[in-house]
């Protein structure tokens, strides 16, 4: 394995260096002759010829009247193309060094420039990524682009080579002028994964003028993307272009370029949207992904807009930061016409009108096809440049009569899912090495070297020597027999063979600062067992306590008497692969937990008639949070769970509780590294709001699906009650009130701490807020929860009914305003006028307490120069200033049982505090 490493190392290294200097970047001049190269006058890139990348085609150069004619990208890369004219079908590539998960930007560039004399109107040809169809190439020799276009795919590679592959499909010979290959790091494009690319459709510097024959790109592009002109908005009368000269952030996920941000479009006249969709069909576009790009330039005025994509659903308000850049994700959309439109329009708060500074729209490549191993394809690289072989290896390469020469190179050896070897036919000596002589059997192996018949190209399987023969027949005998004991294995449905069962430590507690919550099971995490094993521990799968899209789940006890679920995948199970790590692990063995899951309690369905207490409730709170904690930041790499419910919270003896399923979440974010991908498994009514526009789940989808845990655990309701609506908005209309006891679970029957259930409704109303970005990180949940358990520790389940004197609206939109200090300051003077305190034995709030005593008329009771009724009004614009509360001292009398002096005066006039007990 060493020395594959090494040559490929080599290789890729090689080719880096001679790039051009920045790292990573690869620009090949197709067609450019052997061993010559040149920077580009722009752009400061070399360019470099394309022997070392692919073996096939022909140079070929342009005609001269199209080189003068040429208007569009500069232009020298242009000059020369490869051709190639071949068999209809055969796909010829170019196999461009990567690193393995990394994410990269490719583009080639056609123009036709009649190189082949025969002047023809239009080619079509397609490309291929991989063995996975790309697209298909289509130039127009008839219009102003002489044969131009230009495609870009952008993918997460999968091997040391990835090979790029034009196909003839019988409408013109497939041919190249450029191939530029860029790594573009971990933030751009999220979507995009090991099983999903993107390949461009539109790229548009909407604030551009036609006129501006300027492509931006490198350097102003730090990812040498191309930004093209918009040719309509110019002339479109209901759009005008702006620009500035000052330099604008660009955000950190895209890195839009400074000089496309600085230019942009706003509607003309009154009106208060900007609409733009496609005019033409293109099949690649059924499933596509829109990217718009903002930066406000013009004044710090607000500019407030919404989204939405191929007629869908708004968005939430966004809002452009000045001098900042701001991209909008819209999401995975489908269109049966293989259009698309995207609208946006400014909202009613807006002090400007809406912008917009450029877009992208991609299609989706699917990667469904099956492709070679990465470590194949690294050794079918290594032994072709170690022979020196100039063959048009695109697929699997045929090594016979391939003029090989010397030994047989251990390179063989390493190929992990080899099926044939011809070697037949070649000048090879030396002995084979042994580990090619054990696989003959489970490798097709020709070996033989007859010169007579090599010189007539004979079939391989008819000239293969009686050595082979005497191989290939006990092999044959053999594979019988394992076939035979595979079927009888296959009867009992479960592979009995020595390959291992892993273990998974699928239930995720607290992190290490909580470590008596874990168990010893945590320390043997890679312990495997055998399938006899397995049938040991659980009785031949004799106790099943679950089942699910996975497949059962058994009941086991291992020698050392610890409790165990074994989850078996199931054969029938749809989700196969994809969510079950790999084919050969065929279980997962975890802790038991002996009380079930979250859900049940909560709902009643445990069949024992437990109702878990308020302090319980919020044990099991801190300690599902610590674990979610712990999978964001406290692994090597970040875990988003991407599926937090209740039922996913299990319960172990004294209710410990511990998030279950996240392993699964693990596989999937290995790929990607920063997200899940847009197809990964979500439950109704715990999916982040921002999951349906943007197509990725995060660490903050985590945090809300948390949230409305966190409100199930309140309320003792499900997310979602048909005809009633979300939990979040059910919450919210309750809360407003400042009635806790409308939101408490029933079946606690008042008895919990008013300010500890007060504390948990917060956190969860910050969870999930809309916006992403507004939302908790799970450490700062973790430290507010540990706080709402020491209120019930300190005080007990029902506790103090403590001063209760917050705005309810805080609740609501997770703002601190004036207005706020303004309704809790009119709780006060409630207070201080009936002499209760703010919640009212019984848990109502003293508000619903006085205007229930005065049917509504709060004004009979409240003293009118203390404005109490006016302080609390539901609506915060209608609540006065405090300056406009000044009044005399007064005093009543003993019969109320207090004596009150109140003094307000406005912040001009204050000389000294006179209120105590400011918060943050």
């Amino acid at each position: 394995m060493a020395p594959l490493l090494v040559l490929v190392a080599v290789l890729v290294l090689e080719a880096a260096v001679r790039a051009d200097g920045q790292t990573g970047f690869l620009s090949i001049d197709c067609g450019l002759e052997a061993d010559d190269s040149y920077p580009d006058d722009l752009t400061g890139i070399t360019y470099i010829p394309d022997g070392r990348y692919t073996d096939a085609g022909e140079n070929h150069k342009v005609t001269t009247v199209y080189r003068d004619a040429w208007w569009g990208p500069d232009t020298r890369t242009l000059y020369t193309v490869r051709s190639f004219p071949f068999t209809e079908g055969q796909r010829n590539c170019y196999s461009l060094p990567t690193d393995v998960k990394s994410k990269y930007l490719v583009r080639l560039e056609f123009l036709y420039g009649n190189y082949d004399g025969l002047d023809s109107s239009s080619l079509k040809f397609n490309l291929t990524l991989g063995v996975n169809h790309w697209d298909t190439v289509s130039l127009d020799n008839t219009d102003d682009n002489y044969g131009y276009n230009a495609y870009e795919a952008v993918f997460v590679a999968w091997a040391s080579w990835v090979p790029i592959c034009l196909v003839n499909i019988g409408q013109g010979t497939p041919f190249v002028s450029t191939v530029e290959l860029r790594p573009i790091g971990i933030l751009p494009y999220p979507v995009v994964m090991g099983n999903v690319s993107l390949s461009m459709y539109d790229r548009c510097n909407v604030g551009s003028s036609p006129d501006d024959d300027k492509l931006v790109r490198y350097p102003d592009d730090q990812y040498d993307r191309f930004w093209f002109t918009d040719a309509n908005t110019e002339a479109d009368p209901l759009t005008t272009n702006i620009s500035t000269q000052s330099t604008i952030q660009p955000s950190t996920e895209f890195a839009v370029p400074s000089p496309v941000l600085q230019k942009a479009v706003v509607p003309s006249g009154n009106s208060t949207k900007l609409v733009f969709f496609s005019d033409q069909l293109d099949a690649l576009l059924h499933d596509h992904f829109v990217i718009l790009h903002f930066a406000d330039f013009q004044n710090k005025k607000s500019r407030e807009f919404t989204v939405s994509i191929d007629n869908g659903v708004q968005s939430s308000p966004y809002s452009t930061p000045y001098l900042k850049g701001l991209s909008v994700t819209g999401g995975w959309s489908s269109n049966s016409e293989g259009k698309y439109n995207f609208t946006i329009a400014a909202t009613a708060t807006s002090a400007l009108p809406v912008i917009l500074n450029a877009y992208e729209v991609y299609g989706r490549i699917i990667h469904d096809n099956a492709t070679t191993f990465s470590q194949d394809f690294d050794a079918i690289m290594a032994i072709k440049y170690e022979y020196g072989i100039k063959k048009n290896w695109m697929g699997d390469p045929d090594l016979s009569n391939s003029e090989l020469n010397g030994s047989i190179s251990n390179s063989f050896t390493l190929f992990t899912a080899l099926k044939y070897l011809n070697l037949s036919c070649n000048q090879l000596n030396g002995t084979i090495p042994d580990s090619l002589l054990k696989n003959n059997g489970s490798i097709d192996f020709s070996y033989e070297s007859d010169g007579n018949m090599c010189k007539t190209h004979a079939t391989p399987s008819l000239s293969r020597n009686t050595l082979a023969v005497s191989v290939v027949a006990p092999v044959l005998v053999l594979a019988i027999l394992v076939l035979a004991y595979l079927i009888w294995r296959a009867k009992r449905k479960l592979n009995t063979s020595s390959t291992d069962l892993a273990m998974v430590p699928e239930l995720m507690g607290a992190p290490g600062h909580i470590t008596n919550h874990w168990d010893h099971l945590q320390k043997p995490e890679n312990r495997r067992f055998t399938y006899q094993e397995l049938e040991k521990f659980t009785e031949n799968f004799k106790r099943l306590i679950g089942h699910g899209g996975f497949g059962h789940v058994y009941y086991g006890c291992l020698e050392d008497s610890t409790e165990v679920a074994v989850k078996m995948r199931s054969e029938l199970s749809s989700h196969g692969l994809n969510e079950f790590l790999a084919e050969d692990h065929l279980a997962l063995v975890y802790e038991y937990m002996s009380r079930g899951n979250l859900c049940d309690y909560l709902r009643g369905k445990t069949g024992m008639g437990e109702i878990l207490n308020w302090k319980t409730r919020v044990r099991v709170a801190l300690e599902t949070a610590q674990g979610l904690d712990y999978l964001h930041k406290g692994c090597n790499l970040p875990i988003i769970h991407g599926d937090v419910k209740t039922n996913n919270i299990l319960l172990g003896q004294n209710f410990k509780a511990k998030i279950a399923d996240f392993g699964l979440s693990k596989t999937y974010h290995s790929d990607s590294q920063t997200h899940i991908s847009a197809a990964a498994a979500g439950s109704m009514g715990y999916i982040d709001p921002e999951y349906y526009t943007t197509g990725r789940l995060t660490e903050s989808s985590d945090v809300y699906s948390f949230g409305v845990v966190l409100l199930e655990i309140t309320t003792g309701e499900p997310p979602i009650i048909p005809e009633n609506g979300h939990i979040v908005q059910r919450v919210k209309q309750k809360i407003v009130s400042g009635n806790i006891s409308s939101v408490a679970d029933a079946h606690l029957g008042g008895d919990y701490n008013v300010s500890s259930m007060w504390k948990v409704v917060n956190i969860a109303m910050m969870c999930t807020t809309d916006i992403a970005t507004q939302r908790q990180k799970m450490a700062d949940v973790v430290v507010q929860l540990k706080e709402s358990l020491d209120l019930v520790e300190v005080h007990g389940d029902r506790g103090d009914m403590e001063n209760l004197a917050s705005d309810t609206m805080h609740y609501v939109t997770d703002r601190l305003t004036d207005s706020s200090d303004v309704d809790s300051f009119g709780v006060v003077l409630l207070e201080v006028t009936i002499g209760e305190p703010p919640i009212i034995p019984g848990n109502s709030h003293i508000i619903q307490c006085v205007m229930q005593m005065v049917t509504g008329n709060i004004n009979s009771v409240a003293d009118e120069r203390l404005g109490g009724s006016r302080c609390c009004d539901d609506i915060a614009s209608q609540r006065p200033m405090i300056h406009a509360i000044e009044g005399k001292p007064r005093t009543r009398g003993s019969s109320w049982g207090l004596v009150f002096n109140v003094h307000v005066w406005s912040i001009g006039k204050m000389k000294k505090p006179l209120i105590a007990g400011f918060g943050k």
